[in-house]
């Protein structure tokens, strides 16, 4: 009867707790669907440039699925691969392809080579003979490890993912032990509490930026051939960004297990919209779902200083986003504290 009252009593806990049984039955199906979309998006169709009497490869890799685009110059055709216009460059050196590959996606660089060797044979239809590209690259090189590619986008991740947690959890202990009651008991204004608390998490979110970006650089060895100045900038506007959700959400949180339900609703889905997986192979609506998501802009941006050593102009919206978001959300802090003290 112990055991039966026991369980009875844990049961209806659960039954009248409406967010945890929507985090247990709603939300894995919410990410399940995500996953199934991610994964089995369309395949990547490589976009390549061709210059030079390499326009005659044009209609054989149309018809392998790739997309061409003419360049009246080899310089043109460099400009395009460096702005991300186009995964390759193809020029001849009288019957042997040069391809210069973009680099940093290896996904991208797979698909045209793909493409590349299924349609090569279309120079010399009538010699049966096996064309050998010479292959360069713009970023990275054929060894790029796999942390090379994925290491910007996974520090972005660990930023914000930690920021949020640790962020959320502490304001709602704020919240829970009576001290932010206090504060709104007092003549200061929400707007002041509100960036007290920020400036306050700040502090500790600065070196936590700092050191998992020189930990991952230094001591893990991913590649870095960009300016570590942009990459602290932007995994401070990350952590900022992640620390002004994570506040505006524990006002909706009444313990701590709820904050820590906003995870695969909040998380897990930008993570699969950072950048791990090519948006472009993505429905439409999805894709526009990622580019509303703080963490792709801040992985967008790492992955272009840290493996493509782009400066600031290829950051600078990136960097205004981030900010905007982080101004939005503290906007919203200020108005979610309205349901502790009307002022």
């Amino acid at each position: 009867m112990r055991i039966r009252a026991i369980t009875l009593r844990i049961l209806q806990q659960f039954i009248h707790d409406k967010r945890t049984m929507a985090l247990m039955f709603v939300a894995p199906l919410i990410v399940l669907s995500l996953m199934s979309l991610v994964f089995n998006g369309n395949a990547y169709e490589p976009v390549i440039g061709v210059t030079g009497q390499a326009v005659q490869l044009s209609s054989s890799l149309e018809s392998h699925d790739a997309k061409v685009r003419e360049y009246a110059s080899v310089e043109l055709g460099t400009d395009a691969l460096k702005d991300g216009t186009i995964d390759a460059l193809i020029s001849l050196n009288g019957t042997s392809p040069q391809v210069v590959l973009e680099g940093s996606n290896p996904t991208a660089n797979r698909a045209v080579m793909m493409v590349l060797e299924q349609s090569s044979q279309k120079l010399l239809p009538s010699s049966g003979i096996k064309i050998q590209p010479e292959v360069s690259y713009l970023y990275g090189s054929a060894d790029m490890k796999t942390i090379d590619r994925f290491g910007p986008i996974m520090i972005g991740v660990f930023v914000f993912f930690f920021v949020f947690l640790i962020a959320g959890v502490s304001f709602l202990r704020e919240r829970t032990t009576g001290t932010l009651e206090r504060l709104l008991s007092t003549p200061l204004k929400r707007w002041e509490i509100v960036i007290g608390y920020v400036c306050g998490f700040g502090i500790f979110t600065v070196f936590q930026a700092l050191l998992i970006s020189w930990f991952s650089i230094q001591v893990l060895g991913i590649l870095m051939t960009g300016s570590f100045g942009y990459v602290m900038l932007m995994t401070l506007l990350l952590s900022m960004t992640a620390l002004t959700l994570g506040t505006l959400l524990s006002a909706f949180a009444a313990n701590e297990l709820q904050m820590i339900q906003f995870i695969p609703l909040i998380i897990v889905p930008q993570i699969f919209l950072s950048g791990l997986f090519p948006l472009d192979t993505l429905p439409l609506w999805l894709q526009r779902v990622g580019f509303a998501t703080p963490l792709y802009y801040g992985a967008d941006a790492l992955t272009n200083i840290m493996i493509r050593g782009k400066g600031w102009s290829d950051i600078a919206l990136d960097v205004y986003v981030l900010i905007g978001f982080s101004l939005l959300f503290i906007m919203l802090n200020i108005l979610a504290l309205r349901k502790h003290r009307k002022m």
